[in-house]
Protein backbone atom coordinates (compact mmCIF):
# COMPACT_ATOMS: atom_id res chain seq x y z
CA UNK A 1 0.00 0.00 0.00
CA UNK A 2 1.12 3.33 -0.82
CA UNK A 3 1.28 6.10 2.45
CA UNK A 4 2.43 9.72 2.75
CA UNK A 5 5.83 9.65 4.26
CA UNK A 6 4.92 12.38 6.70
CA UNK A 7 2.19 9.83 8.18
CA UNK A 8 4.66 7.52 9.00
CA UNK A 9 5.24 7.58 13.55
CA UNK A 10 8.55 6.74 14.51
CA UNK A 11 9.00 5.59 17.62
CA UNK A 12 11.91 4.85 20.03
CA UNK A 13 14.66 2.86 17.23
CA UNK A 14 17.21 0.42 18.10
CA UNK A 15 19.55 2.39 15.48
CA UNK A 16 20.61 5.35 16.58
CA UNK A 17 22.74 6.72 13.39
CA UNK A 18 21.58 6.20 10.15
CA UNK A 19 24.67 6.62 8.04
CA UNK A 20 25.31 7.94 5.11
CA UNK A 21 22.14 7.62 2.86
CA UNK A 22 23.80 9.01 -0.25
CA UNK A 23 24.03 5.27 -2.09
CA UNK A 24 21.01 4.53 -0.74
CA UNK A 25 19.14 7.58 -2.31
CA UNK A 26 20.99 6.91 -5.73
CA UNK A 27 19.43 3.28 -5.82
CA UNK A 28 15.97 4.94 -5.07
CA UNK A 29 16.18 7.55 -7.51
CA UNK A 30 17.13 5.43 -10.31
CA UNK A 31 15.17 2.02 -9.07
CA UNK A 32 12.75 3.00 -6.96
CA UNK A 33 12.00 1.28 -4.28
CA UNK A 34 12.91 -2.42 -4.06
CA UNK A 35 11.67 -3.51 -1.05
CA UNK A 36 8.76 -1.66 1.24
CA UNK A 37 8.89 -0.38 4.89
CA UNK A 38 6.95 -1.91 7.29
CA UNK A 39 4.30 -0.36 8.85
CA UNK A 40 1.71 -1.31 12.01
CA UNK A 41 -1.79 -0.75 11.45
CA UNK A 42 -1.38 2.69 13.08
CA UNK A 43 1.52 3.99 10.79
CA UNK A 44 3.89 3.36 13.05
CA UNK A 45 7.54 2.35 11.63
CA UNK A 46 8.19 -1.32 12.25
CA UNK A 47 11.42 -1.37 10.00
CA UNK A 48 12.64 0.89 7.20
CA UNK A 49 13.62 3.94 8.86
CA UNK A 50 16.84 4.23 6.55
CA UNK A 51 14.38 4.05 3.37
CA UNK A 52 11.68 5.76 4.91
CA UNK A 53 14.36 9.02 5.71
CA UNK A 54 16.01 8.32 1.99
CA UNK A 55 12.70 9.03 0.72
CA UNK A 56 11.87 11.94 2.39
CA UNK A 57 14.97 13.66 1.66
CA UNK A 58 14.42 12.81 -2.02
CA UNK A 59 11.24 14.63 -1.62
CA UNK A 60 9.06 11.81 -2.49
CA UNK A 61 5.16 12.08 -1.15
CA UNK A 62 4.16 8.39 -0.78
CA UNK A 63 5.82 5.11 0.00
CA UNK A 64 5.39 1.80 -0.26
CA UNK A 65 4.59 -0.46 2.91
CA UNK A 66 3.90 -3.19 3.89
CA UNK A 67 1.03 -3.46 6.89
CA UNK A 68 1.26 -5.85 9.80
CA UNK A 69 -1.66 -5.85 12.09
CA UNK A 70 -2.07 -6.93 15.77
CA UNK A 71 1.79 -7.37 16.76
CA UNK A 72 2.79 -7.18 20.19
CA UNK A 73 5.78 -4.56 21.30
CA UNK A 74 7.95 -8.04 21.34
CA UNK A 75 7.11 -8.83 17.57
CA UNK A 76 7.55 -5.16 16.36
CA UNK A 77 11.09 -4.88 18.43
CA UNK A 78 12.16 -8.53 17.07
CA UNK A 79 10.92 -7.41 13.27
CA UNK A 80 12.97 -4.15 13.79
CA UNK A 81 16.22 -6.40 14.95
CA UNK A 82 15.41 -9.17 12.04
CA UNK A 83 15.33 -6.92 9.26
CA UNK A 84 19.04 -5.54 10.09
CA UNK A 85 20.60 -8.49 11.83
CA UNK A 86 19.87 -11.11 9.58
CA UNK A 87 21.26 -10.10 6.03
CA UNK A 88 24.41 -11.00 4.01
CA UNK A 89 26.45 -8.73 2.58
CA UNK A 90 28.55 -9.37 -0.44
CA UNK A 91 31.94 -10.86 0.07
CA UNK A 92 34.88 -8.80 -1.86
CA UNK A 93 34.96 -11.54 -4.58
CA UNK A 94 31.35 -11.15 -5.29
CA UNK A 95 31.25 -7.27 -5.30
CA UNK A 96 33.83 -8.03 -7.96
CA UNK A 97 32.46 -10.66 -9.83
CA UNK A 98 28.92 -8.12 -9.94
CA UNK A 99 30.90 -5.34 -11.69
CA UNK A 100 32.56 -7.06 -14.09
CA UNK A 101 29.17 -8.52 -15.00
CA UNK A 102 27.73 -5.01 -15.26
CA UNK A 103 30.95 -3.55 -16.83
CA UNK A 104 30.56 -6.42 -19.49
CA UNK A 105 26.76 -5.65 -19.87
CA UNK A 106 27.74 -1.86 -20.58
CA UNK A 107 30.22 -1.79 -22.76
CA UNK A 108 29.63 -5.50 -25.07
CA UNK A 109 32.23 -6.66 -27.36
CA UNK A 110 32.12 -5.60 -31.41
CA UNK A 111 31.30 -9.34 -31.68
CA UNK A 112 28.41 -9.20 -28.83
CA UNK A 113 27.12 -5.74 -30.19
CA UNK A 114 27.08 -7.13 -33.61
CA UNK A 115 25.10 -10.33 -32.40
CA UNK A 116 22.62 -7.92 -30.89
CA UNK A 117 21.88 -5.84 -33.31
CA UNK A 118 21.48 -9.55 -35.27
CA UNK A 119 18.88 -10.37 -33.20
CA UNK A 120 17.04 -7.26 -33.44
CA UNK A 121 17.23 -7.37 -36.87
CA UNK A 122 15.26 -10.80 -36.69
CA UNK A 123 13.25 -10.01 -34.41
CA UNK A 124 12.21 -7.05 -36.49
CA UNK A 125 11.48 -8.86 -39.89
CA UNK A 126 9.60 -11.74 -38.22
CA UNK A 127 7.78 -9.31 -35.99
CA UNK A 128 8.85 -11.34 -33.15
CA UNK A 129 7.45 -10.30 -29.72
CA UNK A 130 9.54 -10.97 -26.37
Amino acid sequence: MEIGVHEIIIKKRVRKDLGDLGHLMDSMRHHGLLNPILITEDNELIAGHRRLESAIRLGWRTIEARVYTHLTRTEKLEMELNENLFRKDFNEEEVAEGYTRLDRLNHPSWIQRMWLRLVKFIQKFFKIKR
